[in-house]
């Protein structure tokens, strides 16, 4: 499979805090619908925070080789995965959403020409207190993460950009929106 089919793939993607998981979590409250992809991650179980797939360094780079992924990278010292049965999600014509990274994105666009790109934000005081609260990393991490707050998407990569410093239920709003048919 190429990846490409009926389904429609979305990159949820912004600075660790701005709350990605919180929107797609409220958006498939409101869109059962909608496949919200669980992500391999190289974290210690029960760290806290995302619903993912946490697997050893070994077995990540195990999985890479047989093919589990239809795309990986690596950021904050740990591993990410997609599994490749977002293919077959998107060829059942499932609209497939999933947690990534800015730094993927030009490859997640060449292996899925049709990926929309949401851009969530958040201010940097917004994020900080975020990160804080979720007690996953230490204040050194903490301060590495808002350094990267401001990473910028890469060239060429056109995104809707989404506001998660008000109301929840705002920047769900905004999230399904851009989900509309009409937003590709």
């Amino acid at each position: 499979m190429s990846g490409v089919g009926p389904g429609r793939l979305f990159a949820v993607v912004g600075p660790s805090g701005a709350g990605k998981d919180t929107l797609m979590a409220g958006a498939w409250l409101r869109r059962p619908d909608l496949h919200l992809v669980r992500r391999v991650v190289t974290r210690a179980p029960g760290a806290g925070g995302e619903d993912c797939d946490c697997v050893s360094a070994a077995a990540f780079e195990r999985m890479r080789d047989e093919g589990a992924f239809a795309l990986w990278w690596r950021a904050h010292g740990l591993s990410y995965g997609i599994p490749r049965s977002v293919d077959e999600a998107l060829w059942e014509g499932e609209d497939v959403i999933f947690n990534g990274s800015r730094a993927m994105l030009a490859e997640a666009q060449a292996r899925f020409p049709d990926l929309t790109v949401l851009h969530v934000t958040a201010r940097p005081e917004t994020l900080a207190a975020r990160l804080a609260g979720r007690g996953r990393e230490s204040a050194g991490e903490i301060a590495a993460r808002l350094g990267r707050a401001g990473y910028a998407l890469p060239e060429g990569i056109v995104a809707v950009r989404i506001d998660n410093d008000g109301a929840l239920d705002d920047a769900v709003a905004a999230f399904l929106a851009a989900l509309q048919p009409d937003r590709r």
